[in-house]
């Protein structure tokens, strides 16, 4: 029988190959870009490294055959054993296993290279995020018997499970009794021909609810009075086991959770689950944590199912890559609706076109049987660099058409950035599509969200179509007049209300993801006064604090009662009336000012805002039927320096530039700059400038490897010009000095505004 142990403990780490350098003992998970990944600098190393474990024969699991399993290693890696070479992979994010028993002696060494440097072959390689390198999950050694569950393909469990119920028309009831065919497939090696197959299905208490003995390696079973797996409201699992034998003998055992739904996703009423309607609204997650990267253990894991629950959110988009199996088995258990999807993302590499391949692949053979998943995503944010090319869409065309001959039962999608033409080819290509908007943050302004998906909408009223990123960043910086571009906890807030009402309100969207549930390591961001993270998470990188649009979400999306005041963090403040928001899912909220009543107010939209008197220090309290909360403000003469926002590294901080009263300055946005006659001239010299300094081999204007097209410079409207200057210097090594800022402000301090 099949025997499986942890090989997670006591492994020699080193930059350099074994005996040329010097080691540490370290156990697996394990991530060498924990720390220099999330410090900005984009200087994190990438490279190759090894991770070498010394193991007697007779401490590895018995068995005719061994196998090594890695469930994740970035993002390309090489295990040799006693010095020979056994096996490759290229693919960060995903199981794979080596067949070791033949290089293996009473005492054996294992040396596993583990490299994330840049390359062609392999995505990622371009994004917003850090490449961490590492063995950073589970390691396991497998004893089979010679016949055994297939190991070999793909990394999958050896055990497919699809089950057929009836397809429910839109709004037709759940029927009080039904039954469920379950067809299961087994994938064994050479060795197993002749072997017979136990197959049995178990409900949530375990009991045995259909079984058979047979030869075959696909059967189809019953389960008579099925209960559906019904997302968050009742996600109930089946276990389906696969028992292989000789004789009366049980050589090998392979098994696995499973749930019984049908689904939908129409362009007009959104995502149906078994006929019902329910709404997809929830978040984004990257896996990394502060100080730890991917090396994530399985209470980071629980934690952070555990919040996206309190917020109330019915789907999560695992970005950019397959996440832990763990990961997906939770979301199964907690009745999630997930999108999975592989880092086939921003910069098309026509030499990695295998690499989408197998990586498309492993997903879907690793993870069909989870019941949380819907929908397989081909891409992401492809078309930032401008018209799709022939080679790219027959990729996305290959991915699709793969995806749908491994499997029949789901949809596919993709993420598709604003800058890309409603009218791009490649967007007809998968079953639905969703798009990442940033109105209101990179460009343009709150309100343009919803219009421009009513006008995609409208042109193409079949497609089913989402929001798969939307947000903005926010630190512990605090204002009561936010911008947008000012990284304060209080604009992320504004941002997400009018996002909220905008999005949750439209019934033909089938999934809404918020960019992101957490902050996350991006080594190369320089913004917002914390390089190397991407903050527009709603909890912190630590998972240790629940910035305010964390709430402004549970309030339209949690039934569990409570009320929240935001602005904990903003306790100083210099006005006499200052503004104080409430979040709430009841229907009212009273707010007491030092015992005194501010009144009762009721908001179908579960936003409530006090004029609040400021003077002294003052106590807070909200009730909201049983809730309450509390939090403290204080009158103050000057602004506490402490909440205004300083770039790490910039050239400039928008407080040290000279404003005149009616006129431009470099804290004005690109977009009202260019409404100038004299702004607009002015800017073209200084794009003139920056363009010259950011061609690339090819001729073209480029940024980060961007091109800087009309929808690039429509996206960069809303950015203030120094803000702009700020991030190219950073991203693209631009030399700027202080003096040509102080002269450009200098010479915008001339130009009148345009009256709005």
């Amino acid at each position: 029988m099949r025997n499986v142990i942890s090989l997670n403990q006591d492994w020699l780490f080193s930059k350099e190959a074994p005996g040329c350098g010097e080691s540490e003992q370290v156990n697996i998970p394990h991530c060498w870009n924990s720390v220099d990944g999330q410090d900005g600098g984009n200087d994190y190393y990438r490279g190759t490294c090894y991770y070498v474990k010394k193991i007697a024969k007779a401490d590895l699991p018995a068995g005719e055959r061994v196998y090594l399993e890695f469930r994740g290693t970035n993002s390309s890696a090489t295990v040799t054993v006693n010095g020979k070479e056994l096996a490759s992979h290229d693919g960060g994010y995903s199981t794979w296993r080596v067949d070791i028993t033949d290089a293996l002696a009473d005492d054996n060494e294992i040396v596993v290279a583990v490299d994330n440097a840049e390359n062609d072959r392999v995505y990622p390689q371009m994004a917003d995020f850090t490449f961490y390198g590492g063995i950073y999950r589970n390691v396991y050694a497998i004893g089979v018997d010679a016949a055994h569950f297939d190991l070999d393909f793909y990394g999958a469990p050896g055990i497919k499970v699809t089950p057929e119920l009836a397809q429910l028309s839109i709004g037709e009831a759940m029927p009080e009794r039904e039954s469920a065919k379950v067809e299961i497939e087994v994938y064994v090696n050479a060795e197993a021909e002749g072997k017979t197959y136990h197959y049995e299905i178990l409900d949530a208490e375990g009991a045995v609810v259909a079984s058979t003995d047979t030869a075959d390696k696909l059967v189809t079973l019953e389960i008579p009075e099925v209960v559906r797996w019904h997302g968050r409201k009742n996600p109930y699992l089946y276990r389906a086991v696969a028992v292989m034998k000789d004789g009366d003998v049980e050589v090998d055992k392979v098994e696995t959770t499973f749930g019984c739904r049908t689904f939908e996703i129409h362009p007009e009423k959104g995502f149906i689950l078994n006929g019902q309607a329910y709404p997809l609204r929830g978040v984004s997650r990257h896996q990394d944590r502060l100080g730890i990267g991917n090396a994530l253990l399985p209470e980071h894991h629980e934690e952070d199912i555990d919040l996206i629950m309190e917020v109330g959110a019915t789907t999560i988009r695992l970005a950019h890559y397959q996440h832990d199996q763990y990961f997906y088995d939770l979301c199964d258990a907690k009745g999630l609706v997930i999108w999975a999807e592989i880092p086939f993302i921003s910069n098309p590499m026509e030499t990695a076109y295998d690499n989408t391949i197998s990586q498309m692949t492993e997903l879907v053979a690793q993870n069909y049987n989870h019941p949380s998943i819907v929908v397989w995503v081909l891409s992401n944010e492809f078309t930032m660099l401008g018209k799709t090319s022939d080679w790219l869409l027959k990729n996305h065309e290959d991915l699709n058409n793969l995806c749908h001959k491994m499997d029949k039962t789901r949809l596919t999608t993709m993420a598709v950035v604003s800058m890309c033409s409603q009218d791009d080819p490649y967007i007809q290509i998968p079953d639905t599509v969703s798009w990442n908007h940033y109105f209101g943050w990179y460009g343009g302004d709150t309100s343009m969200n919803g219009p421009w998906l009513d006008g995609f909408h409208k042109k193409y009223p079949n497609i089913p179509v989402g929001m798969s990123e939307y947000g903005c960043e926010a630190l512990n910086w605090h204002t009561s007049n936010p911008k947008q571009g000012d990284y304060t906890e209080e604009y992320q807030a504004y941002y997400h209300e009018e996002l909220i009402k905008q999005l949750f309100t439209r019934d033909y969207l089938w999934a809404t993801h918020v960019w992101n549930m957490f902050d996350f390591g991006a080594d190369a961001r320089a913004e917002g006064g914390e390089n190397g993270q991407n903050h527009k998470g709603l909890v912190t990188f630590d998972r240790k604090y629940k910035k305010d649009s964390f709430y402004a979400y549970k309030a339209w999306l949690s039934d569990d009662p409570f009320v929240h005041i935001c602005g904990k963090r903003y306790v100083d403040r210099v006005e006499d009336v200052t503004k104080v928001t409430v979040y709430s899912n009841q229907p009212s909220v009273e707010l007491f000012v030092n015992g005194e009543s501010l009144g009762v107010q009721e908001s179908p939209e579960h936003f409530f805002y006090f004029d609040v008197p400021n003077a002294g220090e003052s106590t807070l309290v909200a009730v909201a039927g049983d809730c309450r909360d509390e939090s403290t403000i204080k009158k103050v003469d000057e602004p506490n320096e402490d909440y205004i926002l300083r770039e790490v590294g910039a050239i400039l901080n928008w407080f040290d530039i000279t404003e005149v009263e009616g006129h431009l300055s470099i804290n004005d946005t690109i977009g009202d700059i260019m409404a100038t006659t004299k702004g607009k001239l002015l800017m073209m010299g200084v794009m003139g400038k920056m363009m010259k300094s950011m061609k690339g081999d090819s001729g073209k204007s480029e940024a980060a490897g961007f091109e800087v097209n009309d929808n690039m410079m429509q996206m960069m409207n809303g950015f203030t010009l120094l803000r702009a200057i700020n991030m190219a210097s950073s991203m693209m090594n631009m030399e700027v000095t202080k003096e040509q800022l102080l002269d450009l402000n200098a010479k915008l301090n001339k130009i009148k505004k345009k009256n709005k």
